[in-house]
């Protein structure tokens, strides 16, 4: 096992992996049982892409003093990717964000880690992260996931979150995208290893049966977990 990239050594992700530098701070706010037990998760191999991100675990951050830090360092300008009525759309190019914006300061990019469930129970228990202002993002394409399948239509993966959030950053001046092709070429390999897997008769714990085209799939009500026109942390 290694260690970094927490995948078997003979299937090692690391000496792939060329680093990408960016103007923009990611972090990733991994709930715990995405951390514990999703060892290979999209969030994690875009941590490993980013020299300038960080993960840390938790449900709530209004007690995480990492966080808490980052969040009052003056040098940072905090946003959360979330979607909604009063999230900047930066794919559009009239976007609010920007230079000037700015000010100055460093974006601070944090990304909830978790199912869609598990992010909006993590965003209604820290209000330190309902505090700051959202951005959001209108998708190029669809969920490339292939052995996972989203909640709803525009729903993406961590790591497509990022490749989609980088082309617009670029779009907006804002930052630069140096190997757009890197994380979705991760993506595609990590998938290929898990069919690959899926397909090896003498692996009887894997699922035999072929994965569908995600274009194709009919999302089911019992599984949409949110809907991006509410506000999370708003009452019933």
């Amino acid at each position: 096992m290694c260690y970094r990239c927490f995948w078997p050594k003979a299937q090692c992700w690391c000496p792939s992996i060329q680093p990408m530098d960016t103007r923009t701070r990611f972090v990733f706010l991994m709930h715990p049982k995405e951390f514990k037990t999703e060892k290979a998760n999209t969030g994690r191999l875009t941590h490993l892409c980013l020299p300038n991100s960080k993960i840390y675990m938790g449900a709530e951050f209004d007690s995480h003093e990492e966080v808490r830090e980052l969040l009052r360092d003056p040098r940072y300008y905090p946003v959360l990717v979330y979607p909604g009525p009063a999230a900047v759309n930066l794919s559009q190019p009239q976007t609010a964000l920007s230079t000037e914006t700015l000010g100055g300061r460093t974006l601070l990019v944090l990304l909830l880690d978790a199912t869609w469930a598990g992010a909006r129970k993590m965003l209604r228990l820290s209000t330190n992260l309902q505090r700051l202002p959202r951005v959001m993002f209108t998708p190029t394409t669809p969920s490339r996931y292939v052995i996972k399948q989203q909640p709803q239509e525009g729903c993406l993966s961590t790591l497509e979150t990022v490749h989609e959030l980088l082309l617009a950053l670029e779009r907006a001046g804002l930052d630069t995208y140096s190997k757009p092709d890197q994380l979705l070429t991760l993506f595609q390999r990590m998938q290929d290893f898990q069919i690959r897997c899926a397909n090896d008769p003498s692996l009887p714990s894997y699922r035999k049966k072929p994965y569908g085209d995600p274009k194709t799939r009919t999302v089911s009500k019992r599984r949409v977990y949110i809907k991006r026109e509410r506000d999370p942390t708003a009452r019933p």
